[in-house]
């Protein structure tokens, strides 16, 4: 399959969990009728953005996989016949959990998942209090539509990730988010920072020949504790070639759905134009392995 249609679902959450996954259905087959063989939804999407405070009840949002989630959106993957990316809170074992993305057929059946390897720890991102760092590698997940390299979020800032998923044979990279500002920034730095947010995804798709799809929450979400004045996400969900061109792009503050058609092949004529697997330099890479160089900056 050369040509796939892509559905994005960008939406705000609130605290009634049933709603929020009402209308992800909703937009799940709005992308469907509008000829999409798959359809990415953003991190954590069945609730509010819980990570802004470290609340140890909030373990009681995460499921099991296969769990409730799982079937709920394989019977809705199966009735449309569409492949799914779901982002959920998943309970592994007692109080042990992973930030993990789902692929789920089009047959309804769970083709494979990836748990976040990158955990964030920040002002209003307290991840590392409920998410253990995945432990399944960088491995795309096969599907009816092809190998999709699958990562999540905070996973976005590291070419490593990226190459690696692409090494493994990943067609297209995918990354559900969920990521803003939290106020502390003027609104100036924050334009800045969602650029570079961008920027860094579609350098991925450059230094990698891939497409790239990334889907985003927006929305302002309050902090339960008060100690912030909450997260206003981003949205800007949006779809890139494998030469960084924009495809398809959300308005920050757009709730919706978008169905962008992407060229697989194309993967093949930019990779020979810019040959960067062929000329990477693999002899010569040992010290990406190490925390730092060995010269200490000057401070």
């Amino acid at each position: 399959m050369e040509r796939i249609k892509v559905g994005m679902v960008q939406q705000s959450c609130g605290n009634d969990i049933q709603r929020n996954i009402a209308r992800l259905a909703e937009g799940i087959s709005a992308c469907a009728s509008s000829g999409a063989q798959l359809v990415v939804l953003q991190e954590l999407h069945n609730s509010v953005y819980f990570c802004q405070t470290e609340d140890a009840s909030l373990y009681g949002l995460a499921e099991t996989i296969p769990g409730p989630s799982t079937e709920y959106f394989g019977a809705l993957a199966r009735k449309l016949g569409v492949v799914l990316v779901l982002s959920l809170f998943e309970k592994r074992a007692p109080g042990l959990c992973h930030n993990t993305a789902v692929v789920i057929e089009k047959d309804g059946t769970i083709a494979g998942k990836y748990r976040k390897m990158h955990i964030p720890d920040d002002p209003g991102y307290y991840e590392k209090f409920y998410f253990t760092p995945g432990d399944l590698g960088f491995r795309p997940i096969q599907t009816s539509l092809g190998p999709l390299g699958v990562l999540v979020c905070w996973d976005q800032w590291y070419p490593e990730a990226a190459r690696l998923m692409a090494m493994n044979g990943a067609r297209i990279l995918i990354y559900p988010t969920a990521i803003g500002g939290v106020g502390t920034d003027p609104a100036e730095e924050q334009l800045v920072q969602r650029q570079a947010w961008q920027l860094v995804q579609r350098g991925h798709a450059v230094a990698n020949g891939l497409p790239v799809v990334t889907v985003n929450r927006t929305g302002h979400e309050d902090d339960p504790s008060g100690n912030t004045s909450g997260i206003d996400f981003w949205g800007t969900s949006f779809a890139a070639g494998p030469q960084g061109e924009i495809l398809a792009e959300f308005l920050p503050d757009e709730e919706g759905t978008k169905v962008v058609e992407i060229d697989l092949a194309r993967t093949e004529y930019v990779r020979r134009g810019w040959p960067f697997f062929r000329d990477r330099r693999r002899d010569a890479y040992g010290d990406i392995l190490k925390v730092f160089g060995d010269q200490e900056p000057a401070m």
